[in-house]
């Protein structure tokens, strides 16, 4: 049995950017680490006395209806956690099922998702509650080397990269293998252990996240009926992304998805060189546009594609609107529909 054990915070988590600051996007940042094991026990540990205070047992914070889950990935040969976060009602209504909701770099990502869904929801006068599984990075991997090697479709990443990882060289290009584990091993999981809806399925990626769900979106359009993607990462491998879609889409008669995609206004390029939020080499807005255009122009039946962005954003600051967005758009519930404006 699956404990219940892992704790995150949600505060200082910086996703680093796949803009043109920086020459490829990068693992987020965090104050908490993600658990090592599914199996490991909350623990009591001694706090240091502050100014004469006597010591007192600090426990570690969890969060409630959550679970970890490692599994193995055959295929890839790698372990990954899956953390899992179930509806306050969930135990109250043992017929019902739910939406599904996947979000990648989930260490950042499930603590925020679950804490925003639950505000949003209004304990069921909002958005529609659902389930919330979190994709983790390989069981041993750095984040930046885990996501480096699993998001992106091509083993030509940026050049002059140095590896986090003594030892092993940086590795880009496996996404292809990666997607498969996610149908192959994690969705009988889900499906299996909780009720969930997998004809409901929900799509969360942020940069190099959002760039596999082009990915996803492009070759195995069914795995998910909704994508929301955050500030896609098309410039990985000089605009690869682009050459995949003409390949894929050429003989494909329809396309049915509903996409989602978010950047910050300030995700492009801006002759005032004063202001740091722009981005300096990458116009993400406009590369964005151009493949939001080019699906559009196939006229799929199926297809329901926009853009939209969020001003006063940028790639680091987005994500949490991405998210406020992208649940309202998804699952309204209650809600009037979201009205997606501002591409």
């Amino acid at each position: 049995m699956v404990r219940r054990t892992w704790g995150a915070a949600l505060a200082a988590c910086v996703l680093i950017a796949a803009c043109s600051k920086a020459p490829e996007a990068e693992a987020p940042k965090q104050t908490a680490e993600a658990p090592k094991h599914a199996e490991v026990a909350p623990v009591t540990v001694s706090a240091a006395p502050v100014s004469g205070v006597p010591v007192q047992a600090v426990q570690r914070y969890v969060l409630d209806d959550t679970e970890v889950r490692t599994i193995h990935a055959p295929k890839l040969n790698r372990d990954y956690q899956l953390f899992v976060s179930l509806p306050p009602d969930y135990a109250q209504h043992p017929d019902r099922k739910y939406p599904v909701m996947f979000v990648t770099d989930a260490n950042y990502g499930f603590p925020l998702i679950r804490s925003i869904a639950r505000r949003l929801g209004d304990h069921g006068d909002g958005t529609e509650d659902f389930i919330l599984v979190g994709l983790s990075y390989a069981v041993g991997d750095t984040p930046v080397y885990s996501r480096r090697r699993d998001y992106t479709p091509t083993n030509h990443g940026p050049s002059g990269l140095t590896s986090d990882m003594p030892g092993r060289p940086v590795l880009h290009g496996e996404a292809e293998a990666y997607l498969e584990s996610i149908k192959n091993d994690v969705f009988p999981v889900i499906a299996t252990n909780y009720r969930a809806d997998m004809s409901r399925a929900i799509y969360v990626g942020h940069s190099y996240g959002g760039l596999l769900g082009y990915e996803i979106l492009l070759h195995d359009p069914g795995m998910f009926s909704h994508y929301v993607l955050g500030s896609p990462s098309l410039q990985f491998d000089h605009g690869v992304e682009f050459t995949r879609m003409h390949e894929a889409l050429a003989n494909r008669k329809d396309l049915q998805a509903n996409v989602l995609v978010i950047l910050g206004g300030f995700e492009t390029l801006s002759k005032d060189k004063s202001d740091r939020r722009f981005n300096t080499g990458t116009d993400m807005i406009g590369d964005n546009r151009r493949f939001v255009a080019e699906l559009q122009a196939k006229h799929y039946p199926g297809l329901h594609v926009n853009l939209m962005t969020v001003p006063g954003e940028d790639h680091l600051t987005v994500f949490p609107m991405i998210i406020t967005r992208g649940i309202e758009w998804a699952l309204p519930g209650q809600r009037p529909p979201f009205n997606v404006t501002g591409g």
